[in-house]
């Protein structure tokens, strides 16, 4: 094998790696070595996505751990959507990294290992093509984020952790039986196994495979926000500290991208009788979760509270086009997800820096001392808010577009929501951004002024919106390659690995 085949592995390895140098002595105590190793891994982290996007556009990679053959082995697959993904999340964890390092990090312990150790967690959730290792990953990424979501300490932290982590364990629980269901039926859990043999299983598996494929359904959806699994999301979110939040807003799009892998690929269009068995689910929930969120969207009084009102908000949309199961309502839906993902952290972000400058008020939509950038995070949060309103000339209202396009056929039950959440978002982002930049009292502090690296990560952010303008046509073009590759009709495992 070459080098460039080893490749694959490298989103693991490289935070996996940078994770245990982060806990020794040699970097434990050094704040700015630990800084340096993050930003190096981080990097690392975008050009190994995006030499691993060059190779998918050619051809999907199944790299096999150890070289054991499938399906028992454990598997790693590169195609177009995992590529997609993990460049997503190199991106979104160098901007995130970058806020912290502006001061950030300094406020609780082992941050940064946490941090590397998150983000391997992610990563491998993309990567994996077996199930079981999708629950490895999940754990991974749980561990680190039950630590990260206290960082700082704090009463109100520590009770959105507790209840955070208890709904979790629940969630991990139900995902050890629905596994335990699903390889009693399918006597494997390797995604592509799976769904070559889905069509083919006989009365009795095949009503165990549909409810193993129903329970993890429940467990993708705690992970995604689904109502009524959402209520978590939002005090969690809320409560955290900017940087925590910020890279907390891809954790339900981990969720979405595992309905994707085993609702769609495995349970999809090929699955015989067992086709589509999520849909008559996911059309009610999503709607109910999109609507229940542009509630609690018209109903939040902090700016981070909004923020995360907001990732229910695009989780229900985001399910609304699963539910359609055409490769066009994934192709938006792909699209929708870069988006939404990248301007909610830098919202995220940008609270942060507001909560910083406006003492006792944070980020509460009530009178304040100015703030000692206001024009800065002011324009920035015009370029955040039009973005994620969806108006042009942003990726959000591409994306916006996008989805009422595919959703033709289903305007009805798509159009309206979708409509809705834009205009509720306009309102209450108007409304935060007139009480938190106009509604001033007193004299600013400019002890609390912003660093240059937390001004840097929230631009690096806002920049990708227009540049998915710029790049709309290749990147269409990308997601809908993407949606047909998870679409295509099953081989067996033996023509899946070259």
């Amino acid at each position: 094998m070459s080098f460039t085949e080893h490749l694959i592995f490298f989103p693991v390895l490289l935070p996996m790696l940078a994770g245990i140098l982060l806990l020794l002595p040699g970097f434990h105590a050094h704040i700015t070595r630990q800084r340096l190793l993050g930003l190096a891994v981080n990097i690392g982290l975008i050009l190994s996505a995006i030499a691993l996007l060059q190779q998918s556009l050619q051809q999907s990679q199944m790299y096999m751990m150890g070289n054991w053959q499938a399906p028992f082995g454990i598997a790693l697959v590169n195609d177009k959507l995992t590529a997609v993904m993990l460049l997503l999340s190199a991106i979104l964890g160098t901007a995130t990294h970058m806020y912290a390092s502006g001061g950030d990090d300094k406020r609780g312990p082992f941050f940064h290992p946490l941090f590397m150790f998150q983000l391997m967690g992610i990563n491998g959730a993309f990567l994996t093509a077996d199930i079981f290792n999708l629950f490895v990953f999940f754990e991974i990424l749980l561990i680190a984020s039950y630590s990260l979501l206290i960082h700082g300490g704090g009463k109100q932290r520590t009770q959105a952790a507790v209840h955070y982590v208890l709904l979790n364990l629940t969630g991990s629980a139900f995902f050890l039986i629905g596994l335990a269901v699903i390889y009693a039926a399918f006597g494997t859990l390797n995604l592509a196994d799976m769904a070559y043999k889905a069509a083919t299983l006989d009365e009795s598996n095949r009503q165990l495979a549909q409810a193993g494929g129903l329970l993890l359904l429940v467990v993708f959806g705690l992970k995604a926000a689904l109502l009524p699994l959402h209520f978590w999301l939002p005090r969690t979110y809320a409560y955290t500290s900017a940087p925590v939040a910020a890279l907390f807003a891809i954790m339900t799009k981990v969720g979405i991208y595992s309905i994707w892998r085993v609702h769609t690929a495995v349970f999809g269009d090929y699955a015989g009788p067992l086709a589509n068995i999520a849909d008559g689910w996911l059309w009610p929930l999503g709607w109910l979760t999109l609507v229940a969120g542009i509630i609690a969207v018209l109903a939040s009084n902090t700016l981070k509270l909004l923020v995360a009102n907001l990732v229910v908000v695009s989780a229900g949309t985001l399910l609304l086009m699963l539910a359609q199961n055409e490769i066009a309502a994934t192709a938006a839906a792909l699209y929708y997800l870069l988006h939404s993902t990248l301007m909610a952290a830098a919202l995220f972000l940008l609270a942060g820096m507001i909560t910083a400058q406006r003492g006792q008020a944070q980020d509460r939509f009530v009178k304040s001392r100015p703030l000692v950038q206001h024009g800065l995070l002011g324009s920035l949060f015009v370029i955040a808010a039009v973005a994620m309103i969806g108006l042009p000339p942003l990726s959000g209202f591409v994306g916006k577009i996008l989805l009422l396009q595919a959703s033709v056929e289903n305007a009805g039950w798509v159009w309206v929501p979708v409509l809705l959440s834009g205009l509720a978002a306009m309102v209450i982002l108007t409304r935060a951004g007139t009480s938190i930049f106009w509604r001033v009292q007193g004299v600013a502090h400019v002890a609390d002024k912003a660093s240059p690296l937390q001004v840097l990560a929230v631009v690096l952010l806002l920049a990708m919106s227009p540049l998915m303008v710029v790049f709309g046509g290749p990147l269409t073009e990308l997601t809908m390659a993407a949606a047909e590759q998870l679409h295509q009709a099953p081989v067996a495992i033996a023509e899946v690995r070259p």
